[in-house]
């Protein structure tokens, strides 16, 4: 047989493998949380009502961290945040505003197993993203420890970054980073308490994977940003070329300037 074709047959049996992969990957969730009616779109009053009183967030804001302005600005303009200290990360930007038009929305995902949102979630963060993910290499998860992994039974950060991998070009990677330690929950902490809550939490597991790359992080929900910033520095100091974050909704309320 012709080199040519031999090469041929073994990329076609290579693509082949993959998509086989990917469907039982994609089974095995489906098993463990099997998909309901779309939320939102279904005869559900309550779905409905959920997705009415949401708050998309789109242009103008700061170019930074996406922090939504109520007027027109220049192209390029930062939050006072972002002036003040620009964040580790290089760009974030967010779907819809965490607030009580979209709380119980995100909760439901978050922590009461409704995933069926997950295809609605991904189109909203891809408008959001899209001037991340054109030239973006990687979408990778912010962690979660494996203790609180196990009682969450799923990362909601991972469900979105491999749904937003089927309608982006970027590669769903999420075993490259991953948390060195067990971190108390981000909620009862101001600002400077998540920053050390966080501080050396991450680490990367393919350094050389990661050098050189453009890494978009992505997380449910955006409130200091520790998070995330925590996340970047390590996967700069792993050698990434650019790290911005994608997250499915951020707080929109304005904070104490950085010190």
């Amino acid at each position: 047989m012709p080199k040519a074709q031999d090469d041929s047959l073994i990329e076609i049996t290579a693509l082949q493998t993959r998509q086989k992969a990917k469907h039982m990957g994609g089974a095995v969730i489906d098993t463990i949380l099997p998909p309901q009616a779309l939320l939102g779109l279904d005869a559900d009053p309550i779905a409905r009502r959920m997705w009415a009183d949401v708050t998309f967030l789109d242009a103008p804001w700061c170019e930074g961290c996406g922090f939504p302005f109520e007027f027109a600005v220049q192209g390029g303009s930062l939050c006072g945040r972002c002036t003040v200290k620009r964040p580790a990360y290089d760009r974030a930007r967010a779907a819809m505003a965490y607030d009580d038009g979209s709380r119980a929305l995100i909760l439901s995902f978050k922590h009461g197993g409704r995933t069926e949102g997950l295809a609605s979630f991904a189109a909203q963060m891809r408008r959001a993203g899209r001037e991340l993910l054109p030239d973006a290499d990687m979408l990778i998860p912010v962690p979660l420890h494996p203790s609180r992994l196990i009682r969450r039974r799923y990362n909601q950060a991972t469900l979105l970054a491999r749904a937003l991998s089927k309608i982006t070009p970027a590669v769903f990677a999420p075993d490259y980073l991953f948390r060195t330690r067990r971190t108390e929950s981000q909620g009862a902490f101001n600002a400077r308490a998540r920053t050390e809550n966080v501080r050396g939490a991450f680490a990367v597991r393919h350094p050389d994977k990661i050098k050189g790359r453009n890494v978009i992080l992505i997380d449910d929900v955006l409130t200091t940003g520790a998070t995330l910033e925590s996340c970047a520095r390590a996967l700069k100091q792993a050698g990434a070329a650019r790290v911005d974050g994608l997250c499915l909704a951020r707080v929109a309320k304005a904070a104490a300037l950085p010190t």
